[in-house]
């Protein structure tokens, strides 16, 4: 009998976690940072102070990413966990009932119930506690809720996304500030969305309109709220 052998594939739901908060957190700073530039820029503003208000811009939206993060994936790892818990005392306390249940999921995907039983019965021997968290709860391996590794990717994609329309900021010419901060902006926010599309294995052409649409939208809203207030002032 020949052994089983795992040939290689290459999916990519194990990217789910940290690349859908680093995509958030690089396309937020891009778009919070440059739309904030753009706007106090709008009002009036010297080089100095748009760069000033950057910065600022910089922190506080990283912590605020970070700790928005964590608090996020970490109520959601506290259900995660909470459900285990209450899974484990079921499987304890009735594991028939348990086992039954498991078969009606396999018999609602398409297997016959005779078969969905021995399946259930063969899975609950190996690991009960996991097969009821894959196929009844949907909680899996590659999808698990890890706060502190969401919060970090997603202050540290912000940083790097804010940093650019800042660099570009020092050093585009005082009369140009707007368009050249506006113009890169929404070439990096192309970049980043036609990289994040490849990544996950999307079409890169739509992933690189759609974070491009909302990032010239947000700037022209800005924009046009700094210039009215800095008319007004």
């Amino acid at each position: 009998m020949k052994s089983l052998r795992r040939h290689a594939e290459r999916h990519r739901t194990d990217r789910i976690g940290w690349l859908r908060a680093a995509v958030l957190g690089a396309n937020d700073g891009i778009v919070s940072t440059a739309s904030l530039v753009v706007g106090v820029a709008a009002a009036g503003s010297d080089q100095h102070s748009v760069l000033v208000a950057g910065v600022a811009g910089l922190m506080a939206g990283a912590m605020s990413m970070a700790s928005g993060e964590y608090v996020s994936v970490h109520s959601q790892a506290d259900t995660e966990k909470a459900d285990l818990a209450r899974e484990r005392v079921e499987l304890d306390a009735d594991p028939a009932a348990e086992r039954r249940e498991l078969a009606t999921i396999y018999v609602a995907r398409g297997l016959p119930p005779d078969l969905a039983q021995q399946v259930a019965g063969q899975l609950m021997a190996h690991d009960a506690l996991g097969a009821h968290a894959r196929d009844e709860l949907g909680i899996s391996e590659a999808l698990t809720a890890r706060p502190v590794q969401a919060a970090f990717a997603s202050a540290a994609s912000f940083a790097v996304g804010a940093v650019l329309p800042l660099a570009v900021t020092a050093l585009a010419p005082v009369q140009g500030l707007i368009p050249w901060v506006s113009g890169t902006s929404l070439v990096f926010l192309a970049g980043l969305g036609a990289m994040a599309a490849r990544a996950g294995g999307a079409g890169v052409l739509a992933g690189a309109r759609r974070v491009t649409f909302w990032g010239a939208l947000a700037m022209a809203i800005t924009a046009g709220v700094g210039a009215l207030f800095g008319a007004v002032v």
